[in-house]
């Protein structure tokens, strides 16, 4: 194969594979995934037993925050390198029934006790990115009845009995999450609690 024929065949190869990524018979050839319908209601999370928990709270006729707060606390669950309860709560929320715009801030603060001293005599200059130094109080369950107590509808022990079943009797970890875990082995190893919680056997 001569240089011109290489490049011309190269060129047609950057131009046309685009159009082979993905087998879709309508819509644009750079999509994944086809969009999604529904009538009655819609969940979208990073992971599928956090979208069919909520999914199942909206058939018990839950509505959408009853339904976030059952997703939020299931991705803590099967999802701990993205989402966790340790972690903080953002929320903005429109009442149709008001007809109002709300906000919620559940992020936490910094320990009480933890003081530019302590960093000091530890001889460190920055806060550290891993260990229980940079952890803030937590604010995602305060957040989730504090949204609950304004919006909710269904019980709270219905939001969390699902990600209770699960923690008590097990889930399916999936590739993904089994990969980032895998990989924060090295950083997180040291750490108390970390071996006995993520890497049995």
């Amino acid at each position: 194969m001569n240089l011109t024929n290489f490049v011309t065949s190269f060129v047609f190869l950057s131009v046309v594979f685009p159009t082979w990524s993905y087998d879709r018979v309508t819509g644009e050839s750079f999509a994944s995934r086809s969009e999604v319908i529904a009538a009655n209601g819609m969940v979208a999370t990073s992971q599928p037993l956090a979208t069919q928990v909520a999914l199942d709270i909206l058939k018990q006729g839950g509505n959408a925050i009853d339904a976030a707060i059952a997703a939020n606390a299931m991705l803590g669950l099967v999802e701990p390198t993205g989402s966790g309860i340790g972690g903080d709560l953002f929320a903005i929320v429109w009442d149709a029934k008001t007809m109002k715009l709300y906000g919620l801030n559940a992020s936490g603060r910094s320990p009480k006790s933890l003081t530019l001293e302590h960093f000091q005599l530890q001889g460190l200059d920055t806060i550290p990115a891993y260990g229980p130094l940079p952890v803030s109080v937590p604010g995602a369950v305060d957040g989730w009845f504090e949204l609950h107590q304004k919006f909710g509808s269904l019980p709270m022990t219905a939001l969390l009995s699902p990600s209770i079943e699960y923690a008590k009797n097990g889930f399916p970890v999936s590739e993904l999450i089994a990969h980032y875990m895998q990989l924060s082995v090295p950083k997180l190893a040291k750490f108390p609690g970390f071996k006995e919680t993520y890497m049995p056997n």
